[in-house]
């Protein structure tokens, strides 16, 4: 007799085959990749026994590149060729670039809102094609550990990495040949590690400062559901930070001239190499050859605190954003775990532990912690058994709205709203006869669209005819699993729908990101104001056409002396549209709509006259 095979939905449909899914951490200084084997999760080696995998690649020319260890030790000797930190390059344009005239590459001008190139011996290289290079590496290295073919990763991103980057990410992915099953944030893993390792419950904040960005993460640990309470960060700020302030501040301690991309990456490497002798020794050698002879230079800690202490206390400002955007305070705040490499500095460990009154977390790995919780939420969204079920509430960084009339932003979803997740809202048209409706997608806390992020464009075209107000049209905003939106709108009466799957070309600026919410706290009195206005001169613009529409139908049902008045009124209220005080507009249009009220009911008599002509009662 046959013998069928049930399996729970999502679950392999063979009980003692293992779907082969890892986690990787695709990071600004080194990458790592990880998997449960066994029941743990742990990171896999590569053939010489090294976890990290340095994040840099060297184009040789024709086809040929060296990756990992390698390409670092060519860092100086071959720098225009030798990639490092391309993570800062991923989804983002030229001039968003930061410290773009410091690095030693020969940055490509892209297509009018196209992602920046680097000018290498094989060719322009986009950051995704770089990054591709990374985790095809990695993907290598998990299927020679396991000696089966990969089915499928988890792949962590920065909490506040946009929609263009999470893009981009996914792009490099494809390209590498990975079926990616989701893009998760970096401190939603780290939480992940800890909190099935430790059985940790409660309120956790995590600190992750990596090589290029800083993310911190407000979480409420509960019985496996971990839900993102608030995000924040600052994806201009990292380890390579350090560095270039330390470098910095040497140059100008010595004088020395640094000219040349050797250089740059000469005195960049030395920086480096300093800064992480300085978690362990109060005084390091700093030494670097380059091309106008060698520096020698002894940095003290003390020293290196005191040229990063501005780096540090942006990293603490982002905290306390966070902080209030989850309504919490600081003692409500069970533990702190740290993640990425940059916060074995002592200055950073000394900083949190002050801030939030005890010691934080470091008793994972904090290189590793990260693709630890990846591999964790890969190894269960392919299906294999695991020893609890995990649910993951992430969220979405900055809000994301419609523009309406008079250039204002109507939020459909709120920042920090949960992920996946699908909100819709209904507008109208705005004249008689409207046939199409544009629809604008942006980013952002501004409550004026010339203060957020344009996202895309699209129109819906083909509406029926009929009075403004009269359509009903269903704008929905659906972020998937990987934050990634598509906007959809549909007329409800007629059923013509468009939609569109937002795909930016570039990420925003540095600057921008860390911006974008300190604006919406700092200017939120300056906008609520501006918006009023523009609100106001809306609604006398609709008050104006809507009067002169009545006029054009039955103006002849006044007197000479009732039209005067109300084109005088018509008249006053257009010298006030400029205006900016919000009260005056309101006042203005209020004159203008008592005035026409006695028009507006012998309208409405003519109306009943018209509707009831020739006909009796026994009919009606």
């Amino acid at each position: 007799m046959a013998l069928l095979q049930i399996s729970e939905p999502g679950q392999s449909p063979d009980p003692h085959q293992r779907r082969i899914a890892v986690g990787i951490d695709l990071g600004t200084t080194h990458s790592l990749v990880a998997a449960v084997r066994n029941g743990v999760a742990e990171c896999l080696p590569d053939s010489e026994g090294r976890v990290l995998l340095p994040s840099v690649v060297r184009y040789l020319g024709q086809g040929g590149r060296q990756i990992g260890a390698q390409a670092v030790a060519a860092q100086a000797s071959d720098a225009s060729n030798t990639i490092a930190s391309v993570k800062r390059f991923m989804g983002r344009g030229l001039q968003d670039v930061a410290l773009a005239g410091q690095l030693p590459y020969e940055f490509v001008q892209p297509p009018e809102g196209g992602m920046v190139s680097i000018s290498t011996a094989d060719g322009v290289k986009t950051p995704v094609e770089v990054s591709a290079e990374i985790l095809a590496t990695l993907r290598y290295r998990a299927e020679d550990t396991f000696n089966d073919d990969l089915y499928g990763a988890v792949i962590t991103v920065p909490a506040y990495f946009d929609e263009a980057q999470r893009q981009a990410t996914k792009d490099a992915a494809k390209l590498a040949g990975i079926n990616l099953l989701r893009l998760i944030n970096e401190p939603t893993a780290a939480a992940i590690a800890y909190g099935l390792d430790n059985a940790s419950e409660g309120v956790y904040a995590v600190y992750d400062l990596g090589g290029g960005t800083f993310d911190i993460s407000i979480l409420r640990l509960t019985q496996g559901v971990f839900e993102v309470i608030a995000t924040g960060g600052d994806s201009a700020l990292g380890g390579d930070d350090y560095d270039a302030a330390l470098a910095d501040w040497v140059v100008a301690q010595t004088g020395c001239a640094v000219k040349s991309p050797a250089d740059k990456a000469a005195i960049r490497l030395a920086a480096r190499a300093c800064k992480e002798a300085l978690t362990a020794a109060e005084k390091v050698a700093f030494s670097a050859d380059l091309s106008g002879g060698s520096v020698q230079f002894d940095v003290n800690r003390a020293d290196f605190d005191a040229a990063t202490a501005a780096l540090t206390a942006r990293s603490m400002a982002a905290v306390r954003r966070a902080l209030r955007d989850a309504q919490l305070e600081r003692e409500e705040v069970k533990g702190v775990v740290m993640v990425g490499g940059s916060t074995r500095m002592p200055q950073v460990q000394r900083a949190v532990a002050q801030f939030f009154g005890h010691e934080p977390l470091t008793n994972l790995n904090p290189d590793e912690v990260v693709a630890l919780g990846a591999a964790i939420q890969a190894n269960q969204l392919a299906g294999n058994n695991t020893a609890g079920d995990l649910l993951l509430l992430d969220v979405i960084p900055l809000s994301l709205g419609i523009e309406t009339m008079g250039g204002l932003v109507e939020r459909i979803v709120a920042r920090n709203e949960t992920i996946p997740t699908a909100k819709a809202q209904d507008f109208t048209t705005y004249k008689d006869g409207q046939t199409a409706l544009a629809i604008h997608v942006v980013q952002g806390e501004r409550d004026l669209v010339q203060d957020c992020r344009s996202l895309a464009r699209f129109e819906l075209r083909g509406i029926p005819p009929m009075a403004a107000g009269a359509a009903r049209i269903r704008v929905t905003f659906t972020v998937d699993a990987d934050g990634l939106l598509s906007v959809s709108a549909k007329e409800q009466g007629s059923g013509v729908e468009a939609r569109i799957d937002v795909k930016p070309s570039y990420g925003l600026s540095d600057e921008q990101i860390a911006r974008m919410l300190q604006d919406g706290f700092a200017t939120a009195a300056q906008d609520m104001r501006a918006r009023a206005v523009v609100e106001a001169r809306v609604d006398a613009d609709r008050m104006l056409m809507a009067t002169q529409s009545a006029l054009d139908a039955d103006g002849d049902l006044l007197t000479v002396q009732e039209r005067a008045g109300i084109d005088a009124l018509m008249q006053a209220l257009r010298d006030q549209l400029q205006a900016e005080d919000a009260a005056v507009i309101e006042a203005a249009t209020e004159a203008l709509a008592k005035g026409t009220e006695p028009f507006a009911a012998q309208r409405m008599n003519r109306g009943i006259q018209q509707a009831l002509a020739g006909k009796n009662v026994q009919s009606l």
